[in-house]
């Protein structure tokens, strides 16, 4: 059963009157859990148990793979990307940039796309997540949007076409998903689900001797 863990309190309420970027960036603080859209302040939804695992889970393989093979950089829920063609300023709760792209980490954002975003769906987010931004970011270029939603046992991998509109990428026969930004990565969709979840040192192993073979 996936219990509810609530965020602690916001510290202070969002200003009545809309604010620029640069306010917003003044205003939320580290212990402020919020995302800037059309010029106002709105808190994030509540995360669950499971959010959390899956969170740590994919942290720990996709960062390890990325950490190994020095394909770029990965940081996590806590970390802004701004979207200047939206305009809004999101929390994904994983982001990869590849290292050509590293210039644009700024001190506490990523100004501009990451080349990756991975959202982790809850009850209370799965419009946002599913909806607005799955076109923010199909509009911004985030080249690859990964939704996984715990609840239903489902995960969609989405990747910009020639056109600039996302493409649903299914995984392969045998549940696997390959990466189209991060070279070499794939993921069995299947250790998702299962409970507990798999080992880090487990799936690396895996991934590592698929590629030696």
């Amino acid at each position: 059963m996936i219990e509810t863990q609530f965020a602690d309190a916001p510290t202070h309420a969002p200003p009545k009157t809309k604010m620029t970027f640069d306010e917003f960036l003044e205003w939320c603080d580290e212990d402020t859990w919020a995302e800037w859209v059309d010029d106002e302040a709105h808190f994030l939804p509540h995360v669950t148990t499971r959010h959390q695992e899956l969170l740590g889970f994919l942290m720990c393989v996709l960062g390890g793979y990325i950490e190994k093979k020095e394909v770029g950089k990965m940081l996590h829920l806590g970390y802004m990307m701004y979207l200047p063609t939206a305009p809004s300023a999101r929390f994904p709760d994983i982001l990869f940039v590849r290292r050509e792209h590293h210039d644009r980490f700024q001190e506490n954002f990523c100004d501009g796309t990451a080349d990756l975003a991975i959202e982790i769906v809850t009850p209370d987010s799965v419009a946002l997540d599913r909806g607005v931004k799955f076109v923010e970011y199909e509009r911004s270029g985030v080249k690859e949007y990964w939704l996984i939603d715990p609840i239903r046992r489902i995960a969609e991998f989405n990747v910009l076409n020639a056109a600039g509109k996302y493409q649903s990428i299914r995984p392969d026969a045998r549940g696997v998903y390959r990466s189209q930004v991060v070279d070499g990565f794939w993921l069995r969709v299947e250790w998702l689900w299962q409970e507990p979840l798999p080992l880090e040192e487990d799936v690396l192993r895996e991934i590592r001797e698929e590629q030696k073979g």
